[in-house]
């Protein structure tokens, strides 16, 4: 009779244990996070944008930006604007539009710039420029001055680059004819226009 109380009390013991032990050894696989979207644009995304920007596809416009993409990778932001200037030796660009970013926002933007060099004339231009490195959309409230070996012209589509630090802003434009690498000189991008290049 106490064998078989024991042998009863340890059947029940093991049936309350059992489940636990079995609950403790299985554990379901974590669930997989969802994919990481990339703060950068594809090649694809940009020239996409650039040619509805500028109204065609072109294979000026894409070469640039294949060239743009060989040399600084994939850019954080983008700006979309127009912008007019003129020079008599030296010379000032203004301009305006907007930054695109993938995870920060759109930002309304302005810029201006004071250019020194053997251009003459104006011009007003679309201008699509592609923003590397940038920390912060307000980062780009800052001057910009030309890289060295960086202009560019291409089917009718002109790309220089500018630095500040580790961003660089790289400036597509438009039939920019003899400006592109003529002059030198710097941008200041504001949150509001103004009138004062310096």
């Amino acid at each position: 009779m106490r064998t078989t109380l024991r042998l009863a009390v340890m059947t029940l013991c093991l049936i309350g244990f059992v489940p636990e032990y079995a609950g403790a050894q299985y554990q379901p696989p974590p669930p997989v996070p969802a994919p990481q979207r990339s703060d950068t644009f594809s090649p694809g995304e940009v020239v996409g944008a650039g040619s509805r920007f500028f109204g065609s596809v072109s294979s000026g416009l894409a070469k640039v930006i294949e060239t743009a993409f060989s040399r600084w990778g994939q850019p954080n932001g983008y700006i979309l604007g127009q912008e007019a200037g003129g020079a008599f030796i030296g010379g000032l660009r203004y301009g305006d539009g907007t930054l695109y970013t993938r995870n920060a926002g759109d930002l309304r933007v302005f810029w201006q710039g004071p250019s020194v060099g053997f251009d003459y004339g104006g011009a007003g231009s679309r201008t699509m420029m592609l923003v590397y490195n940038l920390p912060a959309t307000a980062a780009i409230y800052q001057r910009f001055a030309g890289i060295d070996g960086s202009a560019y012209l291409i089917g009718g589509f002109g790309m220089t680059a500018l630095g500040s630090g580790d961003i660089i802003v790289v400036p597509i434009r438009s039939g920019v004819g003899l400006r592109l690498g003529a002059n030198i000189g710097y941008l200041k991008f504001t949150p509001v226009a103004t009138w004062n290049p310096f």
